[in-house]
């Protein structure tokens, strides 16, 4: 696999300058894989699919965002049939918050554009996480509900991939949480972004790569 950047020259302190090259090849193809999780210790995380993000009319939407609600929506009946903890996060913000310097206003608390979409409604019981910043355990009580419900294994869904997906992955890994990643359950505005992330997630924080369609959750046989 190629992925494509834009030639750079970057002028350095002393006339030194660095060339980053125009096509770069992925050290090993990216594959995804059967998985298969026990639904007790497991929690999908379904990431900012907030109006504002997710919606044309959002104030920062992604366009293209919308394709990914019906693959997460089957991805969120499997989980909720197999019984498997279900965990949204949302990015939520004060007025004013220091955060729109960068991305203009979006997602602030109380307004339609901070709600999750209707088609991935929370149940009665399903968790919210509001999160002010781009990883979902920081500021967050998510490390802590995850190990009341001896939840090892994170299952990552939403958007955007390379920026709130990614910080969370990062942010479980650093705890000790097993990541799987159906990658057509996520969703990246490039596809270069999409597959750096999806590279690093699986390099480096050893996340299993796979789709809606191949990741299984354990049937528990009943004792009675």
């Amino acid at each position: 696999m190629i992925a494509k950047v834009i030639f750079m020259a970057v002028n350095y302190v002393g006339g030194l300058i660095m060339r980053f090259p125009e096509i770069l090849r992925l050290p090993e193809k990216l594959e995804v894989r059967d998985v298969m999780v026990k639904p007790m210790e497991s929690a999908l995380l379904i990431i900012d699919v907030q109006n504002d993000f997710a919606n044309p009319s959002g104030r920062l939407y992604a366009r293209g965002a919308e394709g990914v609600i019906q693959p997460i929506k089957r991805l969120l009946l499997s989980a909720r049939r197999a019984g498997a903890t279900v965990i949204y996060t949302q990015d939520w913000h004060v007025r004013d918050d220091p955060e729109f310097k960068i991305w203009g206003e979006h997602a602030v608390e109380g307004t339609w554009g901070a709600e999750i979409v209707e088609e991935l409604k929370p149940a009665d019981g399903e968790i919210r996480i509001r999160k002010p910043s781009y990883d979902a355990f920081y500021s967050t009580p998510l490390d802590h509900i995850l190990r009341s419900r001896n939840i090892r294994t994170l299952i990552l869904a939403g958007l955007l991939g390379n920026v709130c997906v990614l910080c969370t992955a990062i942010g479980g890994a650093m705890r000790g949480y097993k990541l799987v990643v159906p990658v057509d359950a996520i969703f990246t505005i490039q596809e270069f972004d999409n597959v750096a992330s999806l590279r690093f997630m699986s390099a480096i924080l050893k996340a299993e790569l796979t789709t809606v369609d191949r990741l299984r959750f354990e049937v528990v046989e009943s004792t009675l």
